[in-house]
């Protein structure tokens, strides 16, 4: 008998759930609040590992479509102190495959594929335990019910009240995003500080990020420890005056460094959430998560990548496991929380060394994933 199957969010731990169903030639439904897949900016760039994002790839029949698209030099990372002398130039050797990076927007369009996504059906409630199953709630005013709902839909879930009352809490560090396009062509400086895939500077409490995204754009991250408040007296819709305030947080850094600030398009504020470490909750019939909605941590790689083998194990699970659904998702969940509570300790104690009082705290946590 085919079960009825809701997925809540087009990204990628809902697509991956979604694409290796469909593999198995079981019908799923996935819900987007969204009204379009360009309805909004994508994000920048993933690396996805070989054991985790790709493995996932691979369960959904797409890891050499992933293979060609991707960027195995972006994996390089360069890392400067504050006055612009290089620290650490670690690239990969020819083959490395571990961890090659890929735009969303690609990744999006790739696990898209034949999927029929609902744009434009936002989910304000999902009811586990009703008569008929469970039942949806959308911002129309419509109600439907599936004998499974999976809340892929990211830090501010409206699946996870259905089985958590737990809500993201603030980690202390900001992010403020800008970006360089063209940038080979406008900026060949910068293009030659940032190489082929990421630079990092460290600082006191303080760090910028720049990552390769393809066709000459780039992003770029401001990170720094504030109140979420900082920004009260900023009219952070006024690029001028947000640039302004950066290059005063980042004052006395290499002049190239800054110019990573200086010649951004715009900014957008990102205060970094997370749920608690060991974020789980009582089994609910019918309702599960999966990716950010389920152990949102700091975002030092893990995140999209566990998010994408959650969605292919539980798909897996469901078409290819046991007749009872419930049993299933049952065992899918104990196997979920031990591995992402893991990650999320190592993630959260990453942030810690990333952006802290001790820049030598960065450049040792590289060199504890990047030995010599």
């Amino acid at each position: 008998m085919r079960r009825r199957i809701a997925v809540v969010g087009s990204g990628p731990a809902g697509l991956t759930f979604a694409r290796v169903l469909h593999r198995h030639s079981h019908p799923v439904t996935v819900l987007e609040r969204d009204a379009a897949p360009d309805a909004r900016p994508p994000g920048g760039t993933l690396d996805l590992h070989e054991g985790l994002g790709q493995l996932a790839l691979d369960k959904a029949g797409l890891l050499a479509e992933f293979q060609a698209l991707s960027r195995p030099e972006g994996q390089a990372m360069r890392i400067l102190d504050t006055a612009g002398t290089v620290l650490r130039d670690w690239r990969p050797r020819p083959g490395d495959r571990a961890n090659p990076e890929i735009d969303r927007r690609q990744l999006r369009d790739l696990l898209l594929g034949p999927l029929d996504v609902q744009w434009g059906r936002g989910v304000t409630q999902v009811v586990p335990g009703t008569r008929d199953g469970v039942l949806v709630e959308f911002a129309d005013g419509r109600q439907e019910t599936f004998d499974l709902v999976v809340g892929a839909d990211g830090a501010w879930s409206r699946v996870r009240p259905a089985v958590s009352s737990v809500t993201p809490h603030y980690t202390g560090v900001a992010f403020v995003e800008t970006s360089l396009d063209d940038v080979d062509t406008r900026h060949p400086g910068l293009a030659r500080l940032i190489g082929d895939g990421s630079l990092a500077v460290y600082g006191v409490n303080r760090a910028l990020v720049a990552q390769r995204n393809s066709g000459g754009h780039v992003k770029v991250y401001a990170q720094f420890r504030a109140p979420l408040d900082w920004h009260t007296n900023l009219d952070l819709a006024d690029v001028e005056a947000v640039r302004s305030s950066l290059l005063a947080l980042f004052d006395g850094w290499a002049a190239p460094v800054l110019d990573l600030l200086r010649h951004g398009t715009m900014f957008v504020h990102r205060p970094l959430y997370v749920l608690p470490v060991s974020h789980t909750w009582t089994h609910a019939f019918g309702v599960t998560l999966l990716g950010d909605a389920a152990h949102l941590m700091p975002p030092l790689g893990a995140g999209a990548n566990l998010a994408m083998f959650e969605g292919a194990e539980l798909a897996e699970a469901i078409a290819t496991g046991p007749e009872d659904l419930d049993e299933a998702v049952r065992a899918f969940e104990e196997q979920m929380w031990a591995r992402a509570g893991r990650w999320a300790k190592i993630t959260t104690a990453g942030l810690e060394r990333l952006v802290s009082p001790d820049p030598a705290e960065a450049l040792a946590l590289f060199d504890q994933v990047h030995p010599s």
